[in-house]
């Protein structure tokens, strides 16, 4: 009789297991130093191994500051790879105010691939508030 309450709990618990959910995983990350091209290769590997760890996860990229050279057109290196995170539903989205401040137009992004926001940081803090995880790209 003990066996079989032992056996019974472990039923129990083993069911209880296979039936937790899984976790939808939002994560807001920053990137504000694409001026050195090591960053830009690292967060870039960065992205695709999470997307591919998590595909189903929810992603965005918040760029300012010096983290525009990234996303920018004259920056061939790496966009077929952010277009393939684009595809995975990846989003790229730039701040306005850097652009302003930098004397930056829009005309220097690939339609296709940015968004934009009126304040990068408070988009982060948006998300973060919205209960997305918070990851400064790059290393």
């Amino acid at each position: 009789m003990k066996n079989l309450f032992i056996a019974l709990i472990c039923m129990i618990s083993v069911n209880s297991f296979a039936q937790t959910e899984p976790k939808d995983h939002k994560i807001v990350f920053q990137f504000t130093n694409a001026n050195d091209t090591l960053q830009q290769k690292a967060f870039v590997k960065q992205l695709e191994n999470l997307t591919e760890h998590w595909p189903n996860a929810k992603y965005e990229v918040v760029l300012y500051n010096q983290g525009l050279e990234l996303v920018m057109k004259n920056n061939t290196k790496y966009q077929s790879r952010l277009q393939a995170l684009k595809s995975k539903g990846v989003k790229f989205v730039v701040c306005e105010n850097t652009l302003k401040n930098r004397k930056i137009s829009k005309d220097a992004f690939p339609e296709i691939l940015v968004e934009y926001t009126p304040a990068g940081i408070a988009e982060i803090v948006e998300k973060q508030e919205q209960g997305w995880s918070y990851i400064k790209g790059g290393y």
